[in-house]
């Protein structure tokens, strides 16, 4: 994909995007001159009275820490971009300045009424960190629509049902429950593993909490990705993927 050049009449109108190439040949004849470096768009310094207009689809693919921008004119995708989101750095921000807050009621600073009674949601309120990604989007279509004549605009809405994709079978409570109703972690772990090693099978042997999937590669803390190892097994595993670590054992691997 190669990314098209916003175009503007002299009146600010917005035209048909234009291949990178011909912006530059417009600019080179003085023909035109940049209006926007990002997103790069440039200005005609003549009027056009009938532009061509053909169906042009704005796509939107939203995400908690990236959101996808894409202009598409028929099968072809001729702009993209990628924004990303604050909404970490608000959640920080805003739990720093909380730690601060809390810290100056416990000083011997000047008493100021409490104001716990002031503290009502508007309707329709939303956290910051996520409000902040909602007016993100919203910002930068209003700013393509300014640039660009589209037609349409979509975006994709997907739900996922992480334990239903684990187990089929669950429903009701079993949504609240979790893997680990009515046990700790290790007791759990113990229970689910036999009291046994998992890669070498030793019995009767202090046992270590084990990330099969190592985080320095993308693990996660989830109980699914924890098992039992033995002091000497989960030194050699280090932080090998687990692949690798028990390519030369593959029914316990696909255990």
């Amino acid at each position: 994909m190669s990314n098209f050049v916003f175009v503007l009449d002299t009146n600010k109108q917005p035209l048909e995007l234009v291949a990178a190439a011909q912006a530059r040949r417009l600019l080179k004849l003085a023909q035109a001159a940049v209006y926007l470096r990002y997103p790069f768009t440039i200005i005609l310094k003549y009027a056009v009275s009938h532009p061509k207009k053909q169906p042009t689809q704005l796509k939107i693919d939203p995400g908690s820490k990236t959101t996808g921008l894409a202009i598409n004119r028929g099968d072809q995708v001729i702009w993209g971009a990628e924004l990303t989101h604050r909404g970490q750095q608000i959640k920080n921000d805003l739990e720093s300045r909380r730690a601060l807050r809390r810290n100056r009621r416990n000083r011997k600073t000047r008493y100021r009424k409490a104001r716990f009674l002031n503290r009502t949601r508007a309707p329709g309120w939303l956290p910051p960190s996520l409000e902040s990604r909602v007016k993100n989007i919203v910002t930068w279509v209003n700013r393509i629509r300014r640039y660009v004549p589209i037609t349409g605009i979509s975006q994709e809405l997907v739900k996922f049902d992480l334990l239903a994709m684990q187990n089929p079978e669950i429903s009701g409570k079993e949504y609240q429950q979790g893997e680990l109703a009515g046990y700790e972690v290790r007791e759990y772990l113990l229970q689910k593993w036999g009291r046994k090693c998992a890669y070498c099978g030793i019995e009767n042997v202090p046992f270590e909490v084990e990330h099969i999937q190592p985080k320095s590669k993308g693990g996660s803390d989830r109980v699914s990705n924890l098992t039992l190892a033995c002091r000497g097994c989960n030194l050699a595993k280090g932080n090998q993927d687990i692949r690798d670590f028990l390519s030369k054992k593959p029914d316990i691997r696909s255990h």
